[in-house]
């Protein structure tokens, strides 16, 4: 076997210098390669079957578009949310053409639609090219695939000009959207947008929007005229919350895009407000401030009030106890997480920590399980669930998203007893070796079952609502296998992984076709990654970069008992037709600013 080894790049030429990692032991096509490439075709296959059923050659989509938080414009883009992923995974050019049209249509059709009962939607939906008032819940959703959309094509002049715009909304840079108080550190409302924060008591059309009559199979529905004041939303929605955390993902694509560092001072600046806040409060991140910046503030002092709070929706809509609805990890996620992507300072993650610690501490043995407080009221911890449950629906959103990226980003054996129960963290351990094939046939179930969705519904676009068109597409196992990532979810995450590709000829992100990656061990030293390239007949070149946004560094390479210095972001391989190896990586994490440029234009 031949092994050698170059790491820098020759930026005049955009060429690369020296010699690639070269590997040409043969290695037999393994299932799991094999799989992964179909499915991604699959995922491909799927979303223009449905796009072909609900979107039009403008890129609008067949339905009748909804103001707000029941059927709203992040439906949409949640639908399509997967197709900047999976163009970055490896997918065709098409399936980034199809996210472009999408994404495109759907600012059009919902900048023309109105809403004459909300006055921040009654001239148009979308206001600058977003929302113009809405909380973070679904706002985060829906920028999900433009967040995506930096990891496939960060050259894109508009996509920067809308970059530093959506972050100027949040920076108190922009006069329409005076949603930040610098002096306070604090966004002011829970509705916020491109047309700043809502200050008044909301009403139920501006939640739900026009009371147009859908039918709504599910039990127990209350209509949409009724269903948002009897729910408690029609409230005071003024000062900040966790959930407003989720605003750091503009200034960081837009730090990322530009590396100004006025972005990356704000999001931690208001991070560091919110850690501040959780100190002052037992660890325990409030869920209202006031616009004095006091805990509680607009909430008669309660820490836990408010929509989205802790005691939110203490009663669901048939009257029986709801444990969900607070939402108040999902931004703490997020937020907190990009400042230790950007920072590798364990504040952040110990802050996420202590929250969690604080539920674990007032855990209870009910019917021989053990239960952990999801709520906290006037009597203290209460609404007690199983917290061994993969998060869903609305019952238990701080779980395991929450707790396998802590051990994820820290690898402490301390944080393992939490998620050791969970599959990719077991095969990441080296445990399980059936993983890698009963997730991605995990993933194939879910596009069968959604296909037959698409295949099956029989709507017509004056009755369809925009929530009604299923997610076909399912990329979980693929983000677990090849970049070595606990799935960021659908509320609008960065991606914090391993490693992630390029392909050489090709001048692209993604593994060239046909090559396969499986990070098969994540440990605190690095990781063991096999490639191999599964076409007998033609050579594969590739970069492997650390991290999604180049945050880490590769000390060195180890294969077959041959170690080569990198003491870089990424390095290049050399696949042989039909050759594969398994590397043995050593890393450093976090101690790159994290970027989208890719590799040759660094």
């Amino acid at each position: 076997m031949t092994i050698c080894l170059a790491v820098s790049f020759l930026a005049a030429s955009s060429a690369f210098a020296g010699q690639p990692l070269q590997i040409d032991s043969p290695m037999d096509a393994p299932d799991w390669a094999l799989a992964q490439w179909a499915l991604l075709d699959s995922n491909v296959e799927a979303a223009f079957l449905a796009s072909d059923r609900y979107v039009d050659s403008r890129g609008w989509c067949r339905i009748t578009p909804n103001w707000g938080a029941m059927d709203g414009a992040d439906d949409i883009t949640e639908t399509y949310r997967d197709l900047p992923m999976i163009y970055m995974l490896g997918g065709p050019p098409s399936i980034l053409a199809l996210h472009n049209k999408i994404w495109e249509g759907h600012l059009d059709q919902y900048t023309e639609a109105r809403e004459p009962l909300v006055a921040a939607a009654k001239d148009g939906m979308m206001y600058r090219e977003f929302c113009p008032q809405l909380d973070w819940e679904h706002t985060g959703e829906a920028m999900v695939p433009w967040y995506w959309h930096g990891l496939a094509t960060p050259q894109d002049p508009q996509y920067l000009r809308r970059a530093r715009r959506y972050a100027a909304f949040y920076m108190d840079e922009d006069p329409e959207a005076p949603n930040y108080d610098p002096e306070r550190k604090l966004i002011r409302s829970l509705f916020n947008g491109s047309r700043g924060p809502l200050m008044t008591i909301a009403k139920e059309y501006e939640w739900g929007g026009n009371p147009r009559p859908r039918h709504d199979p599910r039990p127990g529905r209350l209509p949409r005229t009724e269903r948002w004041t009897r729910m408690g939303y029609t409230v005071s929605l003024r000062g900040d919350h966790p959930q407003n955390l989720l605003t750091t993902n503009l200034a960081m694509t837009a730090y990322m895009l530009t590396g100004e560092t006025r972005y990356r001072d704000w999001i931690l600046e208001y991070a560091d407000a919110w850690v501040k806040r959780a100190a002052d409060n037992g660890g325990n991140l409030p869920s209202n401030i006031g616009l004095d910046g006091s805990i509680g503030g607009e909430w008669d002092g309660k820490w836990w009030g408010g929509v989205y709070g802790w005691n939110f929706r203490p009663k669901s809509e048939d009257g029986t106890e709801n444990p969900g609805n607070n939402y108040v990890m999902r931004g703490a996620r997020v937020g907190f997480g990009i400042a230790f992507l950007l920072t590798g300072d364990h504040k952040y993650i110990n802050t996420l920590r202590k929250q969690i610690d604080n539920m674990y501490d007032a855990k209870k043995m009910i019917d021989g399980r053990m239960m952990v407080p999801h709520k906290y009221g006037e009597n203290g911890w209460y609404a007690y669930i199983d917290n061994s449950i993969p998060a869903g629906g609305n019952v238990n959103y701080w779980s395991v998203p929450e707790l396998t990226d802590i051990y994820t980003w820290t690898l402490k054996d301390s944080d393992l007893p939490r998620v050791a129960h969970q599959p990719w963290v077991q095969y990441s351990r080296g445990e399980s070796p059936d993983f890698p094939m009963q997730a991605i046939a995990g993933d194939f179930d879910v596009i069968r079952k959604q296909v037959r969705r698409v295949r099956e519904d029989s709507r017509t676009a004056d009755t369809r609502g925009s929530s009604d068109m299923p997610v076909v597409t399912s990329v979980t196992s693929l983000v677990n296998l090849m970049l070595g990532a606990n799935d960021p979810g659908s509320g609008g995450n960065v991606l914090h992984s391993q490693v992630r590709y390029f392909d050489v000829e090709a001048r692209r992100p993604g593994l060239p076709r046909g090559v396969g990656a499986l990070v098969e061990r994540i440990g605190p030293d690095g990781i063991t990654l096999v490639l191999v390239n599964t076409n007998p007949v033609k050579d594969r070149r590739l970069v492997v970069q650390s991290g999604a946004y180049a945050e880490h560094e590769f000390v060195d390479v180890s294969m077959d008992g041959h170690v080569v210095p990198v003491g870089d972001s990424q390095f290049v391989v050399h696949l042989g037709a039909g050759a594969g190896a398994r590397l043995s990586i050593q890393m450093r994490r976090h101690v790159n600013p994290p970027t989208f440029t890719w590799p040759w234009d660094r």
